[in-house]
């Protein structure tokens, strides 16, 4: 995000394009030590996509035929970029949908919601298809579900110290070691994880 996009932010209050960091006050343990790319807030609310919590026990191959965008037997001929598409749990709301979350290289007319410094979001089976043939975003996650909050309660949130916020940068979006990006994120705003209440460590 740019100096300007960020200021812009700030001025409106809102954090698109942000990346939210759970605190360690987060009372919500579907969301304990998750760090979330912030799609859209607003005076109607906020929505976002977790971006280091995996999905169990589905590669986005395997997610490719379950939808029918392709035949199990087209997997070995998958391009390789399609392979390193990570599937995470996007968030505890409609969980059996997949959102796309990618570079804004790829874009689909009326599909594809463009969200801040390059990134997009594209909820329809074409991006699918198209990263399947190979044409589509060089970087691209698919999440299942979403975070959604209500008018001012995500405001209320980060008021009682529930999350923490950061810019957001392509690695911590798209980068291929999950379970570092909260530690990562954590370290852009000046926060070692280890000042951090022990309980939120686990042994």
């Amino acid at each position: 995000m740019t100096r300007k996009s960020l200021e812009k932010t700030s001025a409106r209050g809102y954090l698109d394009g942000q990346m939210l960091i759970a605190a360690p006050a987060m009372q919500d343990e579907r969301f304990s030590k998750s760090v979330i790319y912030i799609c859209a807030h607003s005076s109607e609310g906020a929505m976002g996509i977790v971006v280091n919590q995996p999905a169990a026990n589905i590669s986005f191959p395997d997610l490719l035929v379950k939808l029918d965008v392709i035949p199990a037997a087209d997997v070995i001929q998958l391009p390789g970029r399609a392979g390193g598409v990570k599937v995470l749990k996007g968030g505890p709301v409609e969980t059996e949908r997949g959102f796309v979350l990618h570079s804004a290289d790829f874009f689909i007319e009326n599909s594809t919601l463009p969200i801040d410094d390059g990134i997009c979001l594209t909820a329809t089976l074409d991006i699918l298809k198209a990263i399947a043939r190979g044409s589509g975003p060089a970087s691209a996650l698919l999440a299942l579900g979403y975070a959604g909050w209500a008018p001012g309660q995500l405001e209320t949130e980060i008021h009682t110290n529930g999350w923490l916020h950061c810019t957001a940068d392509s690695d911590l979006i798209f980068g291929t070691d999950i379970e570092a990006k909260y530690d990562r994120a954590l370290k852009k705003i000046g926060v070692s994880p280890g000042m951090l209440s022990s309980d939120v460590g686990h042994a």
